[in-house]
């Protein structure tokens, strides 16, 4: 194992579409909450926002490369035939898959942290100046209140299975463009059609099985009670969803010539 961590570290590290990746998914992220942000304003009478969830909006966009640098990991291997190498060297496939998932999780965990931490920031700074702020019966956006940490190291957690979610799915499918298809729909059509339907129990069953709809109830600090799903356990759909992703794409990787 640590031959095959060390063997993907390197693969990653020097591909320079990784690092443009991860900084596009950490800049995307923090600039769309930003823009989040500064397009709120709440009148003097009060409402409904919850400031974690719109310091943390950029989480829906910049999920989207996370799945497309999770989804390259593997189908750029299947690509360009580099596969069959990394196989010979290390035999035992889930071993590889393994250590990918590790890699990959330990980099997307240390670019959300980045992210999460920069759209808090932008949150704190511009949120206050348009009627969501302290001054106005709002929770502080602070590592100091449990329900804003929650949300933070939540969302931090939700980048990371995303990776291992499309990572899996890339396993599975091997190609490109079929795997951040699937993964992409999965995320985002889901929730169009729960949106769509026109019944409030189905709904609310799809919100609650949906990967991004159950994943990112963690963000929620205001109105848990109106949740679909509760902030851990929506989290835990997600991951259930991952888990099942990279044992789908572990099967096929096992009995599956490469």
């Amino acid at each position: 194992m640590r031959k095959s961590l060390h063997a993907e570290w390197t693969k990653l590290r020097t591909l320079v579409s990784t690092f443009w990746l991860l900084l596009a998914a950490a800049t995307l992220t923090v600039a769309a909450s930003a823009a989040a942000a500064a397009a709120t304003r709440c009148p003097s009478g009060g409402c409904a926002d919850d400031p974690a969830k719109i310091s943390l909006t950029g989480i829906y966009l910049g999920q989207a490369v996370v799945a497309v640098l999770a989804v390259m990991a593997v189908s750029g291997e299947y690509g360009t035939g580099m596969i069959r190498l990394t196989l010979t060297a290390t035999p035992r496939r889930i071993t590889v898959l393994a250590a990918k998932a590790a890699v990959l999780s330990g980099l997307v965990l240390v670019t959300g942290t980045i992210a999460v931490l920069g759209s808090l920031l932008a949150g704190r700074l511009i949120l206050p100046g348009h009627g969501i702020g302290p001054a106005h019966g709002y929770p502080a956006i602070s590592p100091g209140d449990g329900a804003m940490l929650r949300a933070a190291f939540g969302s931090m957690l939700y980048l990371a299975l995303i990776a291992l979610l499309s990572l899996g799915a890339a396993t599975a499918l091997r190609d490109a463009a079929t795997s951040a298809g699937a993964v992409l729909g999965l995320l985002y059509v889901v929730p169009v059609i729960a949106f769509a339907a026109g019944n409030p129990d189905l709904s609310r069953h799809l919100q609650q099985i949906a990967p991004m709809t159950a994943g990112l109830a963690i963000q929620a600090t205001t109105g848990l009670s109106t949740l679909p799903i509760s902030p851990w356990a929506g989290l835990g759909v997600l991951a259930a969803w991952a888990a099942g992703a990279l044992a789908l794409g572990g099967l096929v990787l096992r009995l599956r010539d490469a």
